[in-house]
């Protein structure tokens, strides 16, 4: 009988010894499945400061240096940080909870309706009917009637991209686009906001008839008691790592008088070791501070789903061109998110910015 329990326990052992030495099956990572034939997506993530927020006394036409070099990468495509008129229109049905998010992020397109007579679902499909048989070489008039369009469907960025792709002398109150709106256009071009200055910019100089907005803050909600919510996130940023960026910024935006100070700041924004620091005294110390509301953990909820929203919208613009190279231009701190997100996408290569923003 000892002998019987002896072999069963031996046998028991080296069953369990042979299962422990077996290799764990590693966890499935997309990213580690990437395109085999053809040409993968190429994706360039350009991180700014956002120029509304930065000294009216910058000069807009010190950009030119780094136009120039995005310019040189011909990119096929450029997104914005920026809410499309139908995410907008989506979140204006939902007053509840989007109310104070849709006055602060959605352009309210009222005038661009009066015009036209088109609502924000209507004037979308009108523009696409319009851009899938667009000629090569639009006229004058099609081209101020797809900018009155653009403007109903709350694609701001849009119309002026179809704006400055008109002669100077073309830019004018004609076929549906009445004054009102030539005076929105004429103002929209000249706004302190990257998506303007930079990617509407670009996209008209490099022959494209639109941009594509991306950002999404449909996870934003209201919240119970802001003043508390307020004083718990304020007090977790406030630390090092908040002032050591805070000394930066203020340094590399004081040498911005020629455009390749410009191009420095930029580079500073874009630097691989900024987001370990952004992380440290932004969402790490949110993640970490103390409220029994747990205010931050809500914060951090918020930016992540953001994110992950905004990376989906950017991995859609991809899907119409496979093999088509992606200019991003987005808040810097939104960078490292979106390169992360997008590089587990099985035919999405991420491109450095590096020989972009180098230095003369």
């Amino acid at each position: 009988m000892h002998r019987l329990f002896a072999a069963i326990f031996v046998t028991a052992v080296c069953h369990l010894c042979a299962y422990a030495a077996e290799a764990p099956t590693p966890p499935f990572a997309p990213g580690a499945h990437k395109l085999q034939n053809g040409q993968a997506n190429q994706l360039m993530v350009l991180g700014s400061p956002h120029l509304s927020q930065m000294s009216k006394s910058f000069d807009l036409a010190k950009l030119s240096l780094l136009n120039e070099r995005l310019a040189e990468w011909q990119p096929q495509a450029i997104a914005i940080e920026e809410m499309s008129g139908l995410r907008c229109a989506f979140m204006r049905g939902y007053p509840q909870r989007y109310a104070d998010t849709t006055k602060s992020y959605c352009w309210d397109p009222a005038v661009a309706k009066a015009a036209t007579g088109l609502d924000v679902p209507e004037a979308n499909a009108q523009v696409e009917r319009l851009l899938a048989a667009w000629p090569v070489a639009p006229s004058p008039a099609e081209r101020r009637k797809l900018a009155a369009l653009f403007l109903a469907a709350g694609e701001r960025a849009s119309a002026v991209v179809q704006w400055l792709r008109l002669p100077a002398g073309e830019r004018r109150a004609a076929d549906g686009l009445p004054d009102s709106l030539v005076g929105l256009l004429n103002t929209f071009a000249q706004r302190r906001d990257e998506s303007y200055q930079i990617g509407a910019a670009l996209a008209a100089r490099g022959g494209h008839d639109r941009v594509y907005p991306i950002d999404d803050q449909t996870a934003a909600s209201p919240d119970g008691d802001m003043n508390a919510y307020a004083a718990a996130i304020g007090k977790a940023w406030d630390n090092p790592y908040t002032a050591a960026r805070t000394r930066q910024s203020e340094e590399v935006e004081s040498r911005l008088g020629t455009p390749a100070g410009v191009v420095a700041m930029y580079r500073a924004y874009n630097d691989a070791g900024a987001a370990e620091q952004t992380f440290r005294s932004d969402f790490g110390a949110a993640l970490e501070e103390p409220s029994p509301q747990h205010f931050g953990r809500g914060y951090v909820g918020y930016w992540e789903t953001r994110n992950l929203r905004m990376a989906s919208n950017i991995r859609d613009v991809m899907t119409a061109r496979p093999g088509m190279r992606v200019l991003v231009i987005v808040g810097a701190s939104h960078k490292a998110y979106l390169e992360a997100y997008l590089d587990q996408m099985h035919d999405v290569r991420i491109v450095s910015t590096d020989r972009v923003l180098r230095a003369e």
